[in-house]
């Protein structure tokens, strides 16, 4: 059994390693929700599993069911999501951070097809967790920048 991922953030930095780890993680968008009345965003993902990708010839690319979510949450921003589809399928690119003028954090979760989540965080305060045992992956995510 894999040792199940636990990470939580509360620097900028911190959020970085979120975007490393969820690199290529895909998310229905029925999975995804923005709670304002408890100022939370949360999502369930399938990341892939940087950790044990594959690499050698015996082993294959795996995914795992994650869960993430950001507190502290003051808006959010959704752009180019089929709201109306819940089983639409979003790829992962990154995740961007930056502080604004204004003391608070925007965090964007950027997915493939040019669809965004954009957050207003007043402070960094997101964790992420792993929720399944690894699986055998389809494929290896293939980022050809040729």
């Amino acid at each position: 059994m894999a040792k199940k991922l636990r990470l939580s953030a509360n620097h900028l930095d911190d959020l970085m390693v979120f975007s490393a780890v969820l690199q290529d993680a895909t998310i229905k968008v029925g999975d995804m929700a923005y709670f304002p009345e408890a100022r939370r965003f949360a999502c369930v993902t399938n990341r892939f599993f940087w950790e044990d990708s594959g690499q050698g010839k015996s082993r294959h690319p795996k995914r795992v069911r994650s869960g993430v979510h950001f507190d502290g949450v003051l808006s959010a921003a959704f752009k180019n999501l089929p709201m109306g589809d819940p089983n639409h399928v979003l790829e992962l690119l990154a995740i961007e951070a930056a502080e604004n003028d204004g003391g608070t954090i925007f965090a964007t979760l950027v997915f493939s097809g040019y669809a965004a989540v954009r957050l207003e965080l007043e402070c960094v305060d997101a964790a992420l967790e792993d929720l399944s045992q690894p699986w055998k992956a389809i494929r290896r995510p293939d980022h050809d920048l040729d």
